[in-house]
């Protein structure tokens, strides 16, 4: 007599015909993460047939299609608040392709869906490529600000446009963070200067320096000092990063060659 652990045992396990897949991007701080089932064309007419023209199709196989965005965006130049959310794509026989995302993730297929939970719906073109044989998200032309989140199937590529507003989160961030501690006013600092914001990167060095002089926050100075072109300051203060380093490790690592050579240029 089979036991149930014998039972359990013989379970038979196959590759599925729609594999389960997931896909992370971080745009900036933010975090872009689609779950999805995966089907294959095996041979088969998907636009207009399998999947067809002017109706809603999930946007994969099996359970809802998901996209979870960990802060606000932009999707399509539509606003989307942070959440999870399922996709659904309307093809078009000709002309633009329809992209619904809808506050419901428990649906199967249409099952449940209903048009008063969408929170955003997008028109875009589709452009050709070669063959695709399983259908895949994929993230492409990632900046700090933005990202394409492209969908690819058979011979169709649906690109779709997701922006954040990075900067401002991180000057929240900043805002946020700042304390009585010179490190966050430190990287404030290295942020502004790294955005070309010379004017608001010297205000927070100087803030990072009234609460505790180091070689880090003088070493930025002298750097901030000379994209504005003062040669001068920047050098007393890369001569003061030099002489504080120590045994420092990132300094004796890394650093102090590179201040060496700046002292040794702004001297010239």
């Amino acid at each position: 007599m089979l036991t149930l652990a014998s039972t359990a045992s013989a379970r038979l396990e196959l590759p599925a015909l729609s594999p389960a897949a997931q896909v992370m991007q971080r745009v900036g701080l933010t975090d872009i993460t689609v779950t999805y089932s995966s089907p294959a064309v095996r041979g088969r007419v998907i636009w207009g047939k399998l999947v067809p023209f002017g109706k809603n199709w999930r946007t994969g196989a099996n359970a809802a299609t998901t996209i979870r965005f960990s802060r606000d965006v932009k999707v399509g130049g539509k606003s989307v608040k942070a959440g999870t959310y399922s996709i659904f794509t309307i093809p078009a026989q000709n002309g633009m392709w329809t992209v619904v995302l809808n506050s419901n993730t428990k649906t199967w297929g249409n099952r449940g869906y209903k048009r008063s939970d969408d929170v955003a719906r997008v028109k875009l073109k589709t452009e050709a490529i070669a063959h695709r044989e399983r259908m895949t998200f994929i993230f492409a032309d990632t900046t700090d600000d933005g990202t394409t989140l492209a969908l690819e199937w058979e011979k169709v590529r649906l690109p779709i446009k997701i922006s954040v507003d990075t900067k401002a989160q991180a000057l929240a961030n900043i805002k946020k963070t700042l304390s009585s501690s010179w490190r966050p006013y430190f990287m404030a600092s290295r942020y502004f200067m790294s955005i070309g914001d010379m004017v608001r990167a010297e205000k927070k060095a100087k803030k990072s320096m009234m609460i505790k002089e180091t070689w880090g926050n003088q070493w930025l100075m002298a750097q901030i000092l000379a994209k504005k072109g003062d040669k001068t300051g920047a050098l007393a203060y890369a001569k003061k990063a030099l002489a504080g380093g120590g045994t420092d490790a990132a300094f004796v690592g890394f650093y102090r060659a590179q201040i060496k050579n700046a002292v040794a240029k702004w001297s010239k």
